[in-house]
Order: structure tokens, then C-alpha cells, then sequence
């Protein structure tokens, strides 16, 4: 059963930095395409970056320069260092998988809190 379970989130001021892992299993990582979401209350979920299996690596404008997305296919784990954070990015983020074997599957995990105070 496929399972992704997000960690590092919590609270910080503005100008900090935290770091996300997500760990998965039963998830194909080798041919998956990972990413991050993050949904802030009252707004809809939206893409913060994805990586490939290749490890080419997609970011919305709103973190370019900011955020890194990568992976550990040996360790069944992606990250998301979060750098030079803001009030902005206060969002619940979530980890998502998406991969191909016949048919398309997608995998969400639970989510974890992030909090950037001013």
C-alpha cells in the first residue's frame, strides 16, 4: 500500500529556514514523480516543486531562489529545504507521488504544518 509521510514542519520567524522530508513506501520512487503542495486556509492547494526521476526539478516562481527540492531513491525520501522563508508561506505542505504502471497512480500524504511568523 502506497504511503507518504511528511516531517520538519513546525514554526518559524521570517528569514529562517526549515527542512521537509517525506518518506514513502510502497511507492515505485525510482519511475515516480515526487512534489510538494502546500494549501494555506481559505486558499486552494497549489504546486511549491516537483522533481522527476530523472531529477529534473520543476519550481513555482513564488520559491525560485528559495526552496530546494530533492531526493534519495536508496532512502525512499524527498526534501524540501526551505530558505529565507515568509509570512506568505504559511501553509499546510503536503507530499505527493505520481507514477505509472499500467495505469496512473497518485499518493498523497497527510500533510505537515508550516508557520513563518513576521
Amino acid at each position: 500500500q502506497a504511503q507518504l509521510v511528511e516531517s520538519g514542519g513546525g514554526s518559524v520567524q521570517a528569514g529562517g529556514s526549515l527542512r521537509l522530508s517525506c518518506a514513502a513506501s510502497g511507492i515505485p520512487l525510482r519511475i515516480a514523480v515526487m512534489g510538494w503542495f502546500r494549501q494555506a486556509p481559505g486558499k486552494q492547494r497549489e504546486l511549491v516543486a516537483s522533481i522527476s526521476s530523472a531529477g529534473r526539478t520543476n519550481y513555482a516562481d513564488f520559491v525560485k531562489e528559495r526552496f530546494t527540492i530533492s531526493r534519495d531513491n536508496a532512502k525512499n525520501t524527498i526534501h524540501l529545504q526551505m530558505n529565507s522563508l515568509k509570512p506568505e508561506d504559511t501553509a499546510v505542505y503536503y507530499c505527493n507521488a505520481n507514477w505509472s504502471l499500467g495505469r496512473v497512480y497518485v499518493s498523497w500524504g497527510q500533510g505537515t504544518q508550516v508557520t513563518v511568523s513576521s
